[in-house]
This record gives C-alpha cells, structure tokens and sequence, in this order.
C-alpha cells in the first residue's frame, strides 16, 4: 500500500457547464461554492417548488458525520472506501475520521471532472494515514476495487459509503448487484453505510425530484424504505436500522427530529 496515489484520469475531463449537475447542484444546497450559474438555477427552481431540498442535503451530511463517528469510535474502523464523494465541502469523510484516528485510510471514488479538480483536497491526508481519489464509476465496481486496493487492505475490516449515489443507477437490480459484489471484497467485520432519497414520505418532494429528472439533468431515482432496506440484506443492521437520516442516532439532547424523505442506515458484514 502507499501512503498517496494519483487521482486515475478516465478519460472525461471536460465539465459540461451547459447541464447542471447533481453533485455541483447538492454542493450549492449545502452553501458552497463549486457551481456554475446552471446548477443555482436549477437548484433554485427546486427549492421553489420544495424548500425543504436544503434541509435533506444538510441532514444527509449530518447522518454520514455521526455514521462516521461511531464506525471509528465504537466499531473500531479505520479505513473507509467513499463511493461518489461528491465535491468537497465541511466534514468531509477523511476530515471526521482522522480527527479521531489519524492513522485513518480513505479511498475516495467519483466520476465528476470538477471533483477530481479538487482531489488535492480530498488527498490532504494526517502523515499517520492516507487517502486517495480514484476516477471511476459506481458501475464499475471492480475498476473501484482494483484501485482502491492500491491505498487500502482488504483484509482489514472496511467500510464502504454510499451517500446519495444509488439513485443514480436506475435500475434496482442492478444496484443491488452493485453493493453485492463491494461489499463481497471486503471481510468479515465491514461495515456498509448507504443514504438515499426516499419516496412515499413527501409528496412536494417527488414532485420536485420528478421535474428535475424531467429537465434534461442526470436523473436521480428516489426509492421507498423497504427498496432502501433491501441494500442491506444479509448484513447486521445496527441499530436503529433503515430510518429517516434525522433519526439515526442524533445527537444527544438535540430536539426531536422530523422524519425527512431521505433515508440511511449501517450494517455489519458478519
């Protein structure tokens, strides 16, 4: 293993300004500002029709936070393989759990070319550890495997994200068969951390998501509870399972959370 690699190019560098982006979109939501004109207007014309976008993209950032504390504090993780990162912002994967173990290793994976614009700081690493960006797919699993075995060891137990990337893949099958064969590589006492929009919860926000899918955008597919719970199947959810992302363990004496239309959960590989 090394301790830095070079982000991989896949040959997609150009950044297509014209369309607007999800990731570059979600990075607007959450007050950043790696985003072109396009992508505020279309995250405008969302929030115009569910304001409440804004709250999900923040709350989905604060359950990956408290998911990423337990899995170093509790569960005794120390590398992580971070499938579709999106564009940095505050409290990144590698910035939470180095802050508690700086011997933390973490593989980044995206196919933004504005994200491996910044890989520089994605790869900002503690010296005890190490984090990477690969330039890949979430349909290509074994490309991400491959590379990902260059920084981590798969022989010790990882946890594999997957933050709001799933519904980029349209067909449920066929994401299902995506987290199968990652979590396969990895060894007994991985963990998998998955978050996703959910439908059945908030008509206003299917409505929003509809439109947007409809826009000429990368479409992103919502998909219910029990679709959500399904990624999980032969795992050990801990508690308290597939829930809304505000419900999952929050953070002592804060108030009482509303139910959200994005859901998440942690499991472990027995």
């Amino acid at each position: 293993m090394t301790d830095s690699v070079t982000p991989e190019p896949a040959g997609h560098q150009n950044i297509d300004t014209s369309v607007p982006h999800s990731a570059r979109i979600w990075n607007y939501w959450l007050g950043g500002k790696d985003n072109y004109p396009v992508d505020e207007q279309a995250g405008d014309a969302y929030t115009a029709v569910f304001p409440g976008i804004v709250t999900i993209a923040r709350s989905s950032r604060a359950f990956l936070r408290r998911n990423i504390t337990y899995l170093v504090s509790e569960a005794g993780i120390r590398q992580f393989l971070d499938v579709g990162t999106g564009l940095p912002t505050a409290q990144n994967t590698h910035e939470v759990a180095q802050r508690i173990a700086p011997e933390a290793r973490i593989v980044y994976v995206d196919n933004d070319p504005m994200v491996l614009g910044h890989a520089r700081a994605l790869l900002y690493s503690t010296r005890e550890g190490a984090t990477a960006y690969i330039d890949s797919d979430v349909t290509d699993p074994d490309r991400i495997l491959a590379a990902a075995a260059k920084t981590l060891d798969f022989q010790q137990p990882t946890a594999l994200i997957l933050s709001n990337i799933l519904g980029h893949v349209a067909d449920h099958d066929q994401a299902r068969s995506i987290v199968t064969g990652l979590m396969e590589a990895l060894p007994s006492g991985s963990y998998l951390s998955i978050n996703d929009g959910s439908r059945g919860i908030d008509p206003v926000f299917e409505q929003a998501q509809d439109a947007y899918n409809s826009s000429g955008a990368v479409p992103y597919n919502l998909r219910t509870p029990d679709e959500i719970t399904a990624f999980f199947d032969g795992l050990e959810l801990v508690e308290p399972g597939v829930v809304s992302v505000t419900q999952w363990r929050p953070e002592p004496g804060s108030t009482a959370p509303e139910v959200i239309a994005e859901h998440g959960g942690l499991a472990r590989k027995p």
